[in-house]
């Protein structure tokens, strides 16, 4: 499914939709409720089922679209809104949530290829080099987007509100 949608992006791409997102949510498990990276349990079973749907055909997108000249003018981001703890939970067979050491990545429209921003200790508990917000990474695709995060602000609640709250910086090291 995810390879199926993969090419739908590009197709939609190819005929100018500016705003595509693929979002893995299928059961590959055949109804056994694995149905994406939430690994609580059985996390090697689970994190192995879901590479093997998502890392081909996201790498076969963005080869896709370099070759067809798309990836110029295109940001691929790939991304979660947290990681795993480096140890398992009291089940022994699961990771809880760790939102502070997680990867995501960025390719394509204006981001330096073959490159890695950011480290984290060596438990993987915790960013130690270049940490990054989430607020500083909505800042750098907004960059790239094209839109100012400072200026970008909607009225919420009787206040003006921005992505980036009063944080965000774009990470310029990342910028082709």
């Amino acid at each position: 499914m995810v390879a199926k949608n993969c090419i739908l992006a590009r197709r939609l791409l190819e005929k100018g939709v500016r705003v595509v997102q693929l979002f893995n949510g299928s059961d590959p498990s055949g109804g056994n409720g694995i149905t994406n990276w939430d690994s609580h349990a059985n996390i090697l079973k689970t994190h192995a089922m879901q590479a093997e749907i998502m890392d081909q055909p996201t790498a076969a997108l963005i080869h896709d679209l370099k070759r067809r000249g798309l990836l110029e003018n295109t940001l691929v981001v790939w991304c979660t809104e947290f990681g795993r703890m480096p140890f398992l939970q009291g089940n022994g067979t699961g990771r809880d949530h760790n939102p502070d050491a997680f990867t995501c990545f960025l390719a394509g429209a204006g981001v330096k290829s073959g490159f890695s921003y950011g480290e984290s200790d060596e438990f993987g508990f915790k960013a130690v080099v270049d940490p990054t917000s989430v607020y500083d990474f909505n800042a750098t695709i907004l960059h790239l987007m094209g839109l100012d995060h400072e200026r970008l602000s909607y009225y919420h609640n009787g206040l003006e509100r921005r992505l980036t709250n009063v944080h965000g910086h774009v990470v310029k090291d990342v910028l082709a």
